[in-house]
Order: structure tokens, then sequence, then C-alpha cells
């Protein structure tokens, strides 16, 4: 019989008013990204009572994604311990890269706004955002830890789509 791996508690669970204000704040990271010339990804993390935001991070380029940027500071600048009570908030669901790097950086919780499969739906095939069709919560499913994964949350949806396709279809398509 193997033993089941204990972890400790994961901080407060976000009320639903919390969660709205924080993606709100990562959709304005994204945002943001816009404005440094960078696709419109944006990421936040919040520590353990659910209030604090800890780090803001907007998307580098196709492999320094919002989320995997920010887990990886966060992952040099906290502890493991403290880095599972906190939550990752992002406005698009992690891809799986991103997904792997929160796990590994041991973040107990992400919170998303709109799918991945919902970005492709609203803005294309775009030759420089090739989604990909594996979502977070299959990632998150064949892990060891829980890692607790809410989205989407539809009360933001609109604004995170609007968001995205006023972006991607100014860009030009392949």
């Amino acid at each position: 019989m193997t033993a089941t791996p204990s972890f400790p508690p994961q901080g407060l669970t976000p009320t639903p008013d919390q969660m709205l204000r924080h993606l709100r704040q990562a959709n304005e990271v994204a945002r943001r990204a816009v404005t440094l010339g960078h696709h419109p990804f944006g990421a936040i993390l919040v520590g353990p009572d659910q209030e604090t935001v800890l780090l803001e991070q907007c998307n580098i380029d196709t492999v320094n994604h919002a989320e995997s940027t920010l887990a990886r500071i966060a992952a040099t600048n906290f502890t493991a311990q403290t880095l599972w009570g906190c939550t990752l908030y992002t406005s698009v669901e992690p891809c799986c890269m991103c997904a792997g790097t929160a796990y590994w950086a041991n973040i107990g919780r992400i919170v998303f706004g709109m799918t991945e499969r919902m970005l492709l739906e609203h803005t294309g095939n775009h030759h420089e955002n090739p989604t990909m069709s594996v979502d977070s919560r299959y990632v998150f499913d064949h892990c060891q830890k829980p890692v607790v994964l809410i989205g989407p949350v539809e009360a933001i949806v609109p604004e995170v789509v609007a968001l995205q396709k006023a972006f991607w279809q100014g860009r030009q398509a392949s």
C-alpha cells in the first residue's frame, strides 16, 4: 500500500467577487502587454489571504508566457509551502506548458477567465498563437499534487474576449 502524500492547506478559498476582481487585474496586465508590443496575456499571483497581489506578469514571447514566467519567478522568490497557498489568476486558460510550470512551482490554485478553446473560437487559427487542444484540466488531472483549477469564470469572459478579438483581428493572419 502506498502512502498518500499530505499537502498543507491551500489558503482561503477565493470568493466570487475576489475571483472577478483578480481576473480583471490579470486582463489589465494582458492589456499592458499589448502596449509593450507583446501578445495580450496576463497573470497575477495572489497570496493565501486572497487579497495580496504578490506578482504581476505579462506575456513576453512564445516560450515565455505570462503564467510560466510568473511561476518561475515565484518559485525563486517564495517557498514551496507559501506557493501552495497562493492562487495564480490568468485571463486565458494556461496552456499545457504553463500548467506544468505552475505545477512544478507548487502553486496550489489556478483561476482562469476563458478557455483556450474559446480563444481559438473567437480569434481563429493565427500563426502567432497556435493554440493546443490539451486543456489545463487534463494536465492537472494527471498530476500527483491536487492543484485546484477554477474556470472558465463566465462573468469575465466577455471582457477577455473583447481584448483578445481586438488584438488578433488587428494582426495579419496566416
